[in-house]
């Protein structure tokens, strides 16, 4: 007697099928920028094109493929862009069009460059994020200061994995040049599908977030009276209104209470304290723990009243501005009174 055979999907089909879901459920929740979304809904459908052409023999998708697939670098940018530095500004970034544009031109009129065309448009944009968050440093100004270096991890993360979606593009071009055929359906499935898998995963995760804020100007990198005259601004707010309890408090809303750009403020911390915002803001966020912890706070409570979600953060930080741990700072303190 035969058993009854297993439906196996493939895995680009199982990966479009959890994006999918994922972006249904942020889509009812309303949790997620609209980029963010868009990027995650391009990422979806991507591997469900890749899975009807390849697995499911839908031959009529191969021309629409190498389109869908460049649409994913530029919404990468533009959700990278409007999460962490700045607003969506149409007319600057309408241009990212061209990079799915121009892969259509060539589907068209030079089939033959695709191989060339698509893996760089991937690698220039992953490229293109990497070069912004070495430059712009920690400082993202509409990323919560309470995730410290986390955000920027996630988008270098994203980057990365745009770089190595294009690699897969190049293994299928070397393997159709040296004679395996075989080979190709293989690394769509296991490289390209963990890349989208990976960019998609990545975007939803709370941390890549931002809030909605001007672009600021550039700023002059050289220190001057008004760098320090705006640090002892911040400092006299802080005082008065403890911003720095809040775990969502980001660079550009201290940059809104200060009337000044977010790029003008941590250019002015960074040089007048030699520490990036973050750090800046858990110094104070540390300050008001170790006064909790004299009051007679647990570690718990002391980090949940000063601006901490994470224990891992709390404890690195309050190591490295006190040079020792919450629960060795309780007896030290109780020793003091």
């Amino acid at each position: 007697m035969q058993t009854p055979s297993m439906l196996v999907l493939p895995i680009p089909m199982i990966i479009a099928l959890v994006l999918g879901a994922f972006l249904i459920r942020i889509a009812i929740s309303g949790e997620r920028p609209p980029f963010l979304m868009a990027l995650l809904a391009a990422c979806a459908l991507q591997s469900l094109i890749v899975s009807l052409r390849q697995h499911y023999g839908i031959g009529a998708l191969l021309p629409l493929q190498p389109i869908t697939a460049t649409f994913v670098p530029p919404l990468t940018w533009l959700a990278f862009q409007t999460a962490s530095f700045r607003p969506f500004s149409s007319p600057r970034d309408l241009v990212h069009l061209a990079a799915p544009a121009f892969a259509a031109f060539c589907v068209v009129f030079a089939p033959g460059t695709l191989d060339t065309v698509v893996p760089a448009i991937f690698v220039l944009y992953g490229l293109a994020i990497l070069v912004k968050l070495h430059r712009s440093g920690d400082d993202l100004p509409l990323a919560r200061l309470e995730a410290g270096r986390l955000p920027a991890r996630i988008w270098g993360g994203i980057g990365l994995a745009l770089i190595l979606s294009a690699l897969s593009d190049a293994l299928i071009a070397l393997a159709i040049m040296t004679g395996q055929t075989g080979l190709p359906p293989v690394i769509v499935s296991v490289f390209s599908s963990a890349a989208l898998l990976a960019i998609g995963l990545l975007s939803i995760s709370p941390n890549a977030m931002g809030e909605t804020e001007a672009e600021s100007p550039p700023q002059s990198p050289h220190p001057s009276e008004e760098d320090a005259h705006l640090v002892q601004r911040l400092d006299a707010l802080l005082q008065t209104d403890t911003l720095y309890l809040d775990p969502a408090l980001t660079l550009a809303r201290l940059a809104r209470r200060l009337h000044v750009p977010a790029k003008q403020l941590s250019s002015a911390i960074n040089l007048v304290n030699g520490e990036n915002v973050s750090r800046y803001i858990n110094r104070h966020r540390i300050h008001h723990a170790c006064r909790a912890l004299e009051d007679g706070a647990n570690v718990t409570e002391a980090m949940l009243s000063s601006g901490f979600n994470t224990k891992s953060n709390f404890n690195r930080e309050f190591r490295r501005i006190t040079g020792t741990t919450p629960r060795e700072w309780r007896p030290e303190a109780g020793n003091q009174r």
